[in-house]
């Protein structure tokens, strides 16, 4: 957006009192004040509100799926079907404040002399150690990457993200102080977490989900077939996109952000055929209709209702994907007996992910449905451990809700911490 056209889309809010989009926010930001800020061109005083309730606000401005959130209850979308475009606002406001001279807008609070580890720098992660920093405490990250960022770094497709955006932000997020990151570190053994556990004044568990779901299905193994989040992951880190290669005849199996990232970045890459298979119907899909459009204008066709029954190879290399027709019978999806055949060279796999870390459990946390089960501000089962984002249970696997994760385990600790 120019700042002319920021603030003729800021005029239409209505500024409502007890305003729907503020409370279908995961993590509260009040629009309606952000987008007043943004109509008086106090952009600076925008993003200020933006960020005192999300700190990663700048990728959820990107990522977000605004359109079944904030927006989709927005009035004007109600009355006129035509929203606010909420999102785009907000990365307007938080993009002119990254790109000014000051863009650190927060200070650290005194001092406490406490010390609290952080496992995993992705987005609940990250939240939790800048509002423990902001709250004056000492915060150690430890995390296995090379960079900081966890998903926002290694699993959006590099159009969502340009400009190295997401370590712009991972060093806003460090400018606040008393934050240290120490990558290269892995979650191998109890011991680690006891270390951790008597070392610091308290734990947050912010992993994500480290394995991905198999398609349990013959030629699995094939080459050319790899999981999505691995290919967006070496996308992502490499620098010349004409070394990476890319099968002409894609074949993307999944219905989530993640295949569509895949896909349309498959066709980016200069794919001649690219399909994305779901084994339900279009309303089924975790992608938002505004991502499955995006991918079908970008030229992905979406095939809806065929699950995955062989990879077809030859000398060890895929060359097919063979799927079964679906149809639902008493609400499940079952064969029709017809089949349907896609050639293919490449196949992504982006039928989901888990926790995959048996350490969790040998330290003694309580999971449900094999993540971690907490109470809402992320107390763990185990005295001085929290967790939050995609590795919690119960969550929806959302970027702007691992925020809040992180930013309510933080306030519990802290409060915690003051009783001490």
């Amino acid at each position: 957006m120019t700042q002319a056209q920021a603030v003729l889309e800021a005029e239409r809010c209505l500024y409502c009192y007890d305003a729907p989009c503020a409370t279908a926010c995961p993590t509260s930001i009040d629009v309606p004040s952000f987008i007043r800020r943004i109509g008086e061109g106090n952009l600076r005083g925008a993003a200020t509100t933006i960020l005192d309730s999300n700190p990663l606000g700048g990728m959820c401005a990107r990522v977000c799926p605004t359109e079944n959130l904030c927006e989709a209850v927005c009035v004007r979308n109600t009355q006129e079907g035509a929203p606010v475009l909420i999102g785009r606002l907000q990365r307007h406001a938080v993009d002119a404040l990254m790109e000014s001279d000051r863009p650190q807008v927060f200070t650290r609070a005194p001092a406490t002399g406490k010390k609290i580890a952080v496992v995993g720098a992705g987005p609940a992660g990250l939240a939790c150690a800048y509002t423990l920093a902001r709250l004056g405490h000492n915060v150690v990250v430890f995390d296995a990457r090379p960079k900081a960022g966890g998903l926002n770094e290694y699993g959006l497709a590099s159009y969502k993200t340009p400009n190295d955006f997401a370590q712009k932000e991972v060093q806003w997020l460090l400018d606040i102080g008393g934050i240290e990151i120490r990558h290269n570190w892995k979650l191998e053994t109890t011991s680690q977490i006891d270390a951790l556990r008597q070392n610091y004044d308290a734990l947050f568990l912010g992993m994500g989900l480290s394995t991905t779901h198999q398609l349990g299905v013959a030629g699995e193994s094939l080459q050319g077939v790899q999981d999505a989040v691995d290919f967006i992951a070496t996308l992502r880190q490499t620098q010349d996109l004409s070394t990476l290669p890319v099968g002409r005849r894609v074949v993307v199996i999944g219905g989530g952000m993640t295949a569509v990232d895949a896909a349309v970045q498959s066709k980016l890459l200069g794919a001649q055929e690219v399909h994305m298979v779901y084994r339900r119907g279009k309303d089924n899909m975790s992608a938002s209709t505004a991502e499955q459009e995006w991918a079908q204008t970008h030229g992905v066709t979406i095939h809806h209702w065929l699950a995955p029954v062989e990879v077809l190879g030859a000398n060890g290399h895929v060359n097919a994907v063979k799927f079964a027709r679906q149809t639902l019978v008493n609400g499940k999806p079952t064969p029709t007996g017809e089949t349907e055949t896609f050639e293919a060279d490449t196949v992504l796999k982006a039928i989901g992910q888990q926790l995959g870390n048996p350490v969790l459990e040998q330290a003694g946390l309580t999971l449900s449905g094999g993540r971690i089960a907490t109470d809402a501000q992320g107390t763990t089962n185990l005295p001085g451990v929290w967790a939050g984002g995609d590795c919690r249970a119960g969550g929806l696997d959302l970027t702007v809700e691992a925020v809040e994760h992180g930013k309510q385990s933080a306030k519990a600790i802290h409060a915690q911490l003051l009783r001490a």
